[in-house]
């Protein structure tokens, strides 16, 4: 059918042309709004500025087709072929593409918001400043395509392909990228803050001076990628691979990486505040220095050989354990979770919850911290429920009183304003226990129950895996002297209470990593 005779049916009110065969026809400009043309032969065809609005293009083709500055809103192209398709400037908001062709596509500029995608093929094409708001991309093949400076913003591109791809500069702020494969892609200057990239594929993958703040991160594979200026501010990292990654110079504020592999990478420069430096894999790592600056300002810089950096980080982290001479009863773990969840609305760094073990005669309270310092003014806060946590206070208070006694300022193994940020930060959170204990009802339930009146020990193991028994009840232990079940000896290690002394915290305090 030539163009002229398809025009006047469509005028007289003709809709369906299904199949039709409309090859190399100029109909530029055309107002063909609500057409079918499924399984249609469009290729090569004219439709620069043509309303193709709500159209039905299933299964069309429209291999070659000049596109440019179509109108396509919700259009219906599943399964079209538009390969090498002129779609410049074209608009395709919330158009169906699912499983379309669209191989060496040219859709710069292009309007594709809240478009269906899903398993859509744009190998090599070129989207580049396309938007793309909203769409979704889940399962599609973007292999080596071009997206630099695309607006992605809330797109689902979970699953998808994108080896090679060229999407630096990128808005993907808020999208979904889930188990998507980013192999030697190009994301510098990427916006990916809130993104989803958990499990995806980025080794190799060019990241510098991308914006990852807040992004999902865990599990993803970022060996060999280069991260060189980035943003990783409050990022998941956990069991993230950075195996030889180059993170130099990028920022890690408040970013969560437990269980990270960083085997061979680079950190120096990288500026590290408030992230933990317990529980990575750091063989072969390289940083000459670290920004410990609580904004990245360079304002607080550490040096390191080679030997230093596997001081600082390290693989066990700093843990407080309250051992019960009790075993914890259902009422008891409800009254816990109530008591720790209302003290941590009061003390934000106790936010996370205590591990328990239940041995048949105790219980053991383990909270996990990220850094030394916090050791004693959370044991201050972590014992509040139970009826030793006066005596337990008192124990701290006098730790850090045997720190200035003369025998520590003529070591001098403990500088005089470590000393002095310890008491600062053992009399900040005392201050944080006695608001606590006055609002009544958070401890009221935990006062009525035996559980809590029971003997406990409380034992600090800092990162260097040095003990302190800061407090133990005279009576914890007592009544399993003549026991005779074996299987009661989970905790022998550590009921044994031999008094503390000045070596011995001067001791402990030594194995402490400090932040400069």
């Amino acid at each position: 059918m030539k163009a002229e005779e398809f025009l006047e049916k469509y005028a007289l009110g003709v809709r369906d042309f299904s199949g039709i065969d409309l090859g190399e026809a100029n109909l530029s400009g055309a107002k063909l709004s609500d057409v079918n043309l499924s399984q249609a032969n469009l290729s090569v065809v004219n439709l620069s500025g043509a309303n193709l609005n709500n159209a039905n293009l299933r299964l069309t083709k429209l291999n070659v087709a000049r596109l440019s500055g179509a109108h396509l809103i919700n259009a219906d192209l599943k399964g079209a072929s538009l390969n090498v398709a002129n779609l410049i400037r074209a608009d395709l908001s919330r158009a169906i593409l699912r499983k379309a062709t669209l191989i060496r596509a040219e859709l710069i500029r292009a309007n594709l918001s809240r478009a269906d995608l899903i398993q859509a093929n744009l190998k090599n094409a070129d989207l580049r400043e396309a938007t793309l708001r909203q769409s979704n991309l889940r399962q599609a093949n973007l292999t080596e395509a071009t997206l630099k400076g695309g607006l992605l913003t809330g797109a689902n591109l979970e699953q998808a392909i994108l080896n090679n791809a060229d999407l630096s500069r990128t808005d993907l702020s808020g999208a979904n990228l889930r188990d998507a494969e980013l192999r030697q892609a190009n994301l510098s200057r990427a916006n990916l803050s809130g993104a989803n990239l958990s499990g995806a594929n980025l080794r190799w993958v060019d990241l510098t001076g991308a914006n990852l703040c807040w992004a999902d991160l865990s599990g993803a594979k970022l060996s060999g990628a280069n991260l060189t200026g980035a943003n990783l501010t409050n990022t998941n990292l956990t069991n993230t691979t950075l195996v030889h990654a180059n993170l130099t110079q990028a920022k890690f504020i408040k970013a969560e990486w437990v269980g990270a592999d960083l085997t061979g990478a680079t950190l120096t420069g990288a500026k590290l505040y408030a992230t933990s430096r317990y529980g990575l894999k750091t063989d072969g790592i390289v940083c000459e220095w670290l920004d410990l600056s609580p904004t990245g300002d360079s304002s607080i810089i550490q040096y390191f050989t080679p030997e230093d950096v596997h001081e600082f980080f390290n693989a066990t982290s700093p843990t407080i354990r309250i051992i019960v001479d009790k075993a914890l009863d259902h009422e008891a773990n409800f009254a816990a979770a109530g008591a720790y969840y209302q003290i941590a609305q009061q003390y934000r760094q106790l936010i996370q919850p205590p591990c328990i073990e239940i041995d048949r005669r105790r219980t053991v309270f383990t909270f996990r911290l990220d850094d030394d310092e916090a050791l004693l003014p959370t044991a201050c806060i972590g014992i509040l429920p139970f009826a030793d946590a006066k005596n337990t206070h008192n124990n701290l208070l006098v730790s850090v009183e045997m720190m200035k006694s003369e025998d520590t300022s003529n070591d001098g193994s403990i500088p005089f304003h470590r000393i002095q940020k310890f008491n600062q930060l053992l009399e900040e959170a005392l201050e944080h226990a006695d608001k606590i204990k006055q609002m009544k009802k958070i401890l009221a339930l935990v006062a009525k129950l035996s559980f809590f009146q029971a003997p406990t020990q409380t034992v600090l193991t800092n990162s260097s895996s040095h003990n302190l028994i800061i407090y133990e009840h005279p009576n914890f232990g007592k009544r399993l002297t003549h026991r005779s079940d074996a299987t009661d000896n989970a905790f022998d290690e550590v009921i044994k209470f031999t008094p503390f002394s000045v070596s011995k915290v001067i001791d402990f305090i030594k194995g402490f990593h400090f932040i400069a």
